[in-house]
């Protein structure tokens, strides 16, 4: 079965006189164009966002307020 286009259903609702049909249609078609230039006009827009650069030199080079002790041996033997 080849595949009908909206037109093609357009133009069998009007030459079997489907007012109803071809109202439904022509509304769909309408509203797909809508969306089609609102889809158009966004990806028209930039869609790139600015993040900055992380900044590291808070971070770079801590180190904890007291010297770690080192390991002790664990009680009398």
């Amino acid at each position: 079965m080849p595949h009908s286009t909206s037109g093609d259903r357009l133009q069998e609702a009007r030459e079997q006189g489907w007012l109803g049909k071809v109202a439904a249609i022509e509304t769909t078609m309408l509203a797909a164009a809508q969306k089609l230039e609102v889809m158009l006009e966004r990806a028209a827009q930039p869609s790139t966002v600015s993040l900055g650069m992380p900044d590291f030199r808070r971070n770079a080079g801590r180190s904890s307020a007291e010297p770690e002790a080192p390991p002790t041996a664990a009680g009398p033997l």
